[in-house]
């Protein structure tokens, strides 16, 4: 099928197309058009997809109960639901919801981490304190997710406030895309910090997709 929009997946998510799977997999709007590259590349038809508005990430505090609405609505027609979502900033809340509600969920405390994997981004992460991370859909919806809601569109003096205590940028690349390294260049010229580029293709979350 084809990629729906950032925009739409930014706002509304995206609908559950048709059921035909026996899995269905909740998701975060911003891993849709991995979640569906990987289904095509491996032929997983026994799994459907649906994903909840990627701005919630805004408000993550939202996040267990969009879950739940979405688990509630759909279980009775799956053999199994399993969400797509790392903890996200929920503080272990989306966690005991999905436990309360039996399904299970991808591991790690947010999607930087699974991609690049999450035993070592344990590692990095004792000692990277200083990098604010992107992925493919962070770097597309930059304006939306960083730059408008910070405030910066109308205060760009805050800039230096918001990121002084960052030195890098690093782009989590899940795609050899050199548009997209370039726009992420560009983010990090706006932020003012040194770029880093890595590829870390869509670590966990294919061999996550893959066990089910």
């Amino acid at each position: 099928m084809p990629h729906p929009s950032d925009e739409k997946l930014t706002t509304e998510g995206l609908d559950l197309d048709q059921h035909k799977g026996k899995i269905l997999l909740i998701a975060c709007g911003a891993l849709a058009r991995e979640i569906l590259d990987l289904k095509e590349a491996n032929g997983w038809d026994h799994m459907d997809l649906t994903c909840l508005p990627a701005i919630l990430h805004i408000h993550p505090q939202k996040i267990p109960e969009a879950v739940r609405t979405a688990v509630e609505k759909h279980r009775d027609r799956y053999d199994d639901i399993f969400v797509v979502y790392a903890d996200c900033g929920t503080g272990g809340l989306l966690e005991q919801e999905c436990r309360d509600l039996g399904v299970d969920m991808v591991q790690g405390p947010h999607c930087y981490s699974f991609f690049e994997g999450n035993q070592k981004f344990a590692e990095i992460s004792e000692t990277e304190f200083d990098a604010f991370y992107l992925t493919d859909f962070l770097v597309r919806q930059f304006d939306a997710f960083v730059w408008k809601p910070m405030g910066l569109d109308r205060h760009p003096d805050l800039r230096d406030m918001y990121f002084g205590n960052y030195s890098k940028l690093v782009y989590q690349a899940q795609t050899d895309d050199p548009a997209l390294t370039q726009k992420a260049k560009e983010c990090a010229d706006r932020l003012g910090l040194v770029f880093e580029r890595r590829m870390t293709g869509y670590g966990d979350l294919a061999t996550t997709l893959a066990a089910l």
